[in-house]
């Protein structure tokens, strides 16, 4: 299917009018006056709660699979509970919990929902430097599995939804908290399932706030992308079938060794890649804080693209940004014989595909089928979601850019594509305007503990962030 939304207008480093820069301590300040609280916020308190909540959070393992995210259902229930807010959970399957609490406001201007998820993906101690559920904090950083995804985001998330509550902010529009399962996994038991059997959860929501963007800094130079799209993954099984023998008697076209023959054509296959206006936007937009070897070939990358030795160096540099650049497929699962002297019946692999936004996909599924080159495998599709662009000009964009630039002036701030995929695609697949963003500067070497080993964020990333996220949920939703 073609995607028929509009593109993402060209990307713009964010210039404010003078008076928007103020200092955080007079934007509180006229934040708390302007609600007309009943107490003022304290916001070291709640710097020091979040870094606290952000150790226990860490320590309860939802490595999915299996999850077990009931355990941090739980753990929200009980704060909810402590501080007298209504809530609700649900659970998907036995240990898959989602929990979602709700300020009413009275209003029926479109709800924000602040979500997030509670699973991580594994982490293997031995190439750890310390125990990934432990939450070591150590040279100023807190270490552990779901720091960067994506548990950090959902408590400063939680923090900015509690001050509302505990200022009694009179609110402008309704705002929702949502902690779900099984993001990792295709969430099939956490935001989709929740979206099709609790709809009265996010009833009303018009806005988004959830992963997928946030800040990076590699040698001074700082940005950060508001994600608005992101590639669509689709998930493939490849099968194929054989005559099973002994180990010693080897065969040419074993189940295995036919497999493995196609890989290999698929692991060369190169396909075509192309710029769409999305992803143009996106580079335009970093070019201004790139390297100088870079600078040009960002803001043309449709030429850039023309030169193989140029596209395969960005490859090879950052994989991330060139894999914008055209659909790709990375073999991650293999299996064969249970045992080493049998030559197995069938041999399988799979596929995880990322396909640019305006990819039809049927024309994506023969042109994989042909690049494997084997009639005789069997292709089953495992996942597939649908494209969609959340548009810049609205007022969250806006409110995230702007409280963006008042904490770090001399970032490039600009709409973003992902190369992963989130739970937002079920929001824009309902119209609801949709956005990544977690308010940290990462450095671009700590970026690799995403999904990697020695996962971590820094305690003042920690502190920054809760105040940001405090800056833009009340702007948001505050009279």
């Amino acid at each position: 299917m073609t995607n028929s939304r509009p593109a993402v207008p060209p990307a713009r480093r964010v210039s404010l009018p003078r008076r928007a820069v103020v200092s955080a301590a007079v934007f509180l300040a006229a934040v708390a006056g302007s609600a007309g609280a009943q107490q003022p916020l304290d916001m070291t308190k709640l710097q020091d709660e979040a870094v606290s909540r952000i150790e226990q959070y860490i320590r309860i393992n939802t490595t999915n699979p299996p999850g077990n995210e009931d355990q941090t259902m739980k753990f929200f229930a009980r704060i909810f509970a402590a501080e007298g807010i209504p809530f609700d959970t649900a659970s998907s399957a036995p240990g898959r919990g989602n929990v979602w609490a709700r300020l009413r406001s009275g209003s029926d201007k479109p709800a924000l929902v602040l979500l997030s998820h509670m699973d991580v993906v594994p982490a293997d101690p031995k190439y750890w430097s310390v125990d990934p559920f432990a939450a070591t904090v150590k040279d100023g950083f807190l270490w552990g599995r779901g720091t960067l995804d994506t548990k950090t985001l959902g408590i400063v998330e939680l923090e900015a939804f509690l001050a509302l509550h505990r200022m009694k902010t009179p609110l402008d529009r309704d705002v929702i908290f949502m902690a779900t399962a099984d993001e990792e996994a295709g969430a099939a038991y956490g935001a989709g399932w929740v979206m099709q059997h609790h709809p009265e959860a996010f009833a009303g929501a018009g806005f988004v706030l959830n992963e997928g963007g946030g800040g990076d800094v590699d040698q001074g130079r700082e940005q950060f992308g508001i994600e608005v799209t992101q590639k669509i993954p689709y998930w493939f099984k490849l099968t194929v079938t054989g005559t099973p023998r002994h180990g010693s008697e080897p065969q040419v076209a074993s189940a295995v060794n036919r497999l493995v023959r196609s890989l290999y054509r698929l692991q060369t296959y190169q396909f075509q890649p192309r710029i769409i206006p999305a992803v143009d936007a996106y580079f335009k937009g970093i070019a201004a804080t790139a390297g100088p070897e870079w600078k040009d070939a960002f803001l043309d990358m449709a030429k850039t693209i023309q030169d193989p030795d140029k596209l395969l160096r960005l490859q090879t540099e950052n994989p991330e940004l060139a894999a914008l650049t055209r659909n790709t497929c990375s073999i991650t699962v293999l299996k064969g014989s249970d045992k080493i002297n049998v030559i197995p019946p069938e041999a399988s692999a799979q596929l995880d595909c990322r396909l640019l936004p305006d990819q039809n996909v049927a024309e994506f599924k023969q042109e994989l089928r042909g690049a494997l080159n084997d009639p005789g495998i069997q292709i089953e599709q495992i996942l597939g979601f649908t494209p969609a662009v959340s548009s810049t000009d609205n007022l969250l964009y806006e409110t995230i850019a702007e409280v963006t630039k008042r904490h770090y002036p001399e970032a490039a701030i600009v709409p973003s594509v992902s190369t992963g995929f989130t739970d937002s695609h079920f929001f824009r697949d309902r119209g609801i305007a949709s956005y990544g963003y977690a308010p940290f500067l990462v450095p671009i070497a700590d970026e690799s503990g995403v999904h990697g080993n020695n996962e971590r964020l820094s305690i003042q990333n920690v502190r920054t962030g809760t105040q940001m996220m405090w800056e833009i949920v009340s702007r948001m939703v505050g009279r």
